[in-house]
């Protein structure tokens, strides 16, 4: 199963990057753009056919690793 983390930060933690990432796009003229937030996306295989042990093992890694819950939130996909 192929297993996707996608890792935010939490609303109302500053976003120095989106900040940057932001101020950007308004320098290549896409003025409409506001509220850039970046993040982070990782992918990865886990071995079986059972979807919910699958994206369970998953929400334990991102606990555990890939995300700092202190400041940061995450969603986990999860695809045949």
């Amino acid at each position: 199963m192929r297993a996707t983390v996608t890792v935010n930060l939490k609303e109302g933690v500053l976003d120095p990057q989106g900040k940057a990432i932001e101020h950007a796009l308004h320098n290549l003229g896409f003025s409409n753009v506001a509220e850039v937030r970046a993040g982070k996306v990782i992918s990865f295989l886990i071995d079986g056919t059972d979807e919910a042990a699958a994206r369970a093992q998953a929400v334990e890694m991102a606990r555990k690793l890939l995300a700092n819950t202190v400041i940061e939130r995450f969603d986990v996909e999860v695809h045949p």
